[in-house]
């Protein structure tokens, strides 16, 4: 499964870069991520692994917050659009850093897509400093005019975990704070969103590319109107 998560981000640099230039919204959540780990760790936050980094749009909210930012992806392509400096390609799972060497470690948008949540924050915690803070964001799905946009079109969009692991996971793993965020969203960039290949293999995981985007781009066309994307966060230390 991780092979094929990495080709299908190795297949999506371009639009989600489109996406995060129309929208801001992975800034968005990166900012205010930024903030609680911020606001839960004593002092100033030295280093910040921004794991799950892409094309950098978390990274320049959590530098705002840090002295320096180490941005991480598994796809070599997303990195490749990443201006920071010292950008590592590595698995959440094996972070290849040594132990204690993160003051905070962010899961902006990206927990979520590793089968293994708890490995992972295992690796988080090993790599964070004693009284280090690790920050995740996962999605709690898509409602226009207050009803779930995959209940209307009767079809499921499913992560490699649901965000409902990825809280068990925070929960025993570290002691958390949790709540939700929304961001005001439009038909149209629900279908930009799942324009990107990564993102439509959620719903059309066994086609190829092109093909699930267009079955998703099919799928989603009626939609229409305003509403909100909801996006869990936790923060634990």
């Amino acid at each position: 499964m991780k092979r094929t998560i990495r080709a299908n981000f190795d297949e999506s640099a371009g639009t989600y870069a489109a996406y995060e230039a129309e929208t801001d919204h992975f800034s968005t959540l990166a900012e205010r991520l930024a903030t609680e780990l911020a606001t839960q760790y004593d002092g100033t936050i030295t280093r910040l692994l921004d794991a799950g980094a892409g094309t950098g749009a978390s990274s320049s909210p959590l530098a705002a917050r840090s002295e320096r930012v180490i941005p991480l992806d598994v796809s070599r392509q997303m990195l490749r659009q990443n201006s920071f400096p010292c950008r590592v390609q590595g698995d959440f799972d094996t972070l290849p850093f040594q132990t204690g060497s993160f003051d905070a470690v962010a899961f902006t948008a990206s927990l979520f897509l590793t089968p293994s949540p708890e490995a992972a924050l295992e690796e988080a915690r090993r790599v964070l400093s004693e009284e280090g803070v690790v920050g995740a964001v996962a999605p709690e799905g898509w409602y226009i005019d207050g009803t779930s946009v995959f209940e209307q079109v009767d079809r499921d969009s499913r992560s490699p975990s649901p965000t409902e692991a990825v809280s068990k996971a925070f929960e025993e793993t570290v002691d958390t704070v949790s709540g939700v965020w929304r961001l005001d969203v439009t038909g149209e960039q629900l279908r930009q969103f799942y324009q990107i290949p990564a993102v439509a293999a959620r719903v059309y995981p066994r086609l190829d590319p092109q093909e699930r985007v267009e079955r998703v781009q099919d799928l989603l066309a009626d939609v229409e109107g305003t509403g909100e994307q909801r996006w869990r966060w936790i923060v634990g230390r």
